[in-house]
């Protein structure tokens, strides 16, 4: 049975968008998915099933949470081989730019047409660059970027529905799902 792992968006921020991970594991679990896990309380989540479109699962999960919580939380779902995918890409891309201060990877729910991939590529500044690849997108940060900005690039506006992780937590998932 296929194994994937959702990454929810816009969850606890704020008093009123709270979704603990045992909540998460829960609600998963209710809307009929098996072996499920999260990891950390950043909303993300492993689990199997039969089904095999990704658009048919995002639904059946945001529907689920939206229920449970009162709330929409996008969710934006990979499969555990394209989560080692992206997790190769980021240690690829840090191994091509080992000033990094940060790496933050943005999880597409849907890849970008060319020319919006120019743009966000585009970018460039003294704080780092973007690469696209595919449904993830690459916030290299070097030495020039101010911590504890939320996006020094603004390029989160580009991207659609999108959620980011630092390259650590991909990483962690990676090694730990995939």
């Amino acid at each position: 049975m296929p194994t994937y792992v959702a990454f929810l968006r816009a969850i606890n921020l704020g008093a009123n968008r709270k979704f603990a991970k045992d909540d998460i594991k829960r609600v998963v679990e209710a809307a009929g998915f098996t072996d499920v896990e999260t990891h950390i309380n950043t909303g993300n989540v492993r689990f199997t099933t039969p089904m095999r479109s990704r658009a048919k699962i995002e639904k059946q999960l945001e529907d689920a949470f939206a229920k449970d919580r009162g709330f929409d939380v996008p969710t934006i779902v990979f499969t555990t081989a394209e989560v080692s995918a992206i997790a190769a890409e980021a240690a690829a891309l840090a191994d091509e730019h080992p000033d990094l201060a940060r790496h933050y990877i943005y999880l597409l729910k849907d890849e970008l047409p060319a020319a919006t991939v120019a743009k966000v590529e585009g970018l460039a500044s003294e704080a780092g660059g973007m690469v696209v690849r595919g449904r993830a997108a690459h916030a290299l940060l070097g030495p020039a970027y101010q911590a504890g900005q939320v996006d020094p690039l603004n390029a989160a506006k580009l991207l659609g529905v999108a959620t980011n992780r630092n390259r650590a937590v991909i990483d962690a998932i990676a090694a730990k799902w995939c």
